[in-house]
């Protein structure tokens, strides 16, 4: 593992920030973690950097104790912080080589890392440009090109998308990709469900310092998903077609409005082709067809009873 976090408490005064939690991270994984504001993602973030002391628990990193070994784990680890961390005032080069030279980088490997995170960041023809002149978009890959300099094991990508347009976000989520692909692990938390659906291979929910729910989105999904939906539109309705599929096995429910029928079967019940057998035996012809799926936020939502944006 790459990570292992063992019974962890956290305490601000009265207030349990983190309540007994245990994640074990594997190497090669894209973890996301999620959670509302107030859940308990940052504390355990800043545990991992060293940047906040526990009341209890253990944890390791590259299986080395992170109170013994501080220094060398964080040797091994790249941040990409909420907040934009770099510097205005220098140019992307010499922010570039300003975070090499912190993780001991120096001479001809140093520029040549300098050059690899331009390049992968899509930004090597802005090398000698100051990024206060950049967008939102612009400052946040060069923020990443800090956090990968040195070619890091693990990789901590806290709300990495916050404010950019679109485009930039896309080129971000292909470089989170990228980095796994090329043997990075990477802890990811967004308010963006969207983002953990398309690039998470293990997700936590985390709600009141507590880990609620954990496994692969497919997994979280089965969790709270009762029964299957199915949303029929044909050209024209009749009471007999709704009577012969309320008789097929597994419908539960069968209901009409204008020209759309409505269908709710039991979990896994796998019965839509009998259905669009049942209604190709008659005149009736489907003009479309939506089977509803549960999604991660609807997962959130009935888990959290909150948005993950709340």
């Amino acid at each position: 593992m790459i990570v292992e976090i063992n019974n962890l408490v956290k305490r601000y005064s009265e207030v349990m920030a983190v309540d007994h939690v245990s994640i074990n991270i594997a190497e090669g994984e894209i973890f996301g973690l999620l959670g509302p504001n107030g859940a308990g993602k940052t504390t355990i973030i800043n545990t991992l950097m060293g940047l906040t002391k526990v009341n209890s628990g253990a944890i390791k990193i590259f299986g080395m104790d992170i109170k013994a070994h501080e220094m060398a784990i964080k040797k091994q680890i790249g941040i990409v912080p909420q907040d934009i961390a770099i510097y205005e005032d220098l140019t992307v080069n010499e922010n570039l080589s300003y975070f090499g030279k912190l993780y001991g980088l120096k001479g001809s490997l140093l520029k040549g890392r300098v050059n690899e995170a331009l390049e992968f960041s899509g930004l090597s023809d802005k090398g000698k440009e100051y990024p206060k002149k950049f967008s939102g978009g612009m400052k946040r890959r060069l923020n990443i090109a800090c956090a990968i300099v040195h070619k890091p094991k693990l990789i901590i990508m806290d709300e990495p998308t916050v404010g950019i347009d679109p485009q930039s976000r896309s080129h971000i989520l292909q470089s989170v990709k990228e980095l796994n692909k090329t043997g990075s692990t990477i802890i990811y938390t967004s308010h963006y469900m969207e983002e953990v659906e398309e690039i998470c291979t293990q997700i936590v929910i985390i709600d009141h310092g507590r880990i609620i729910a954990r496994g692969t989105k497919e997994e979280l999904k089965s969790m709270v998903a009762v029964d299957d939906r199915i949303s029929i539109e044909l050209s024209s309705v009749n009471d007999t077609i709704i009577d012969s599929i309320k008789k097929i096995q597994d419908v539960l429910e069968c209901g009409i409005s204008g020209n759309l029928i409505s269908i709710i079967s039991k979990k896994n019940s796998k019965n839509l082709c009998w259905i669009i057998d049942c209604i190709s035996g008659t005149d009736l012809k489907i003009t479309s067809l939506n089977i509803e799926k549960p999604s991660l936020e609807g997962v959130f939502l009935t888990l959290t009873g909150r948005s993950l944006r709340d």
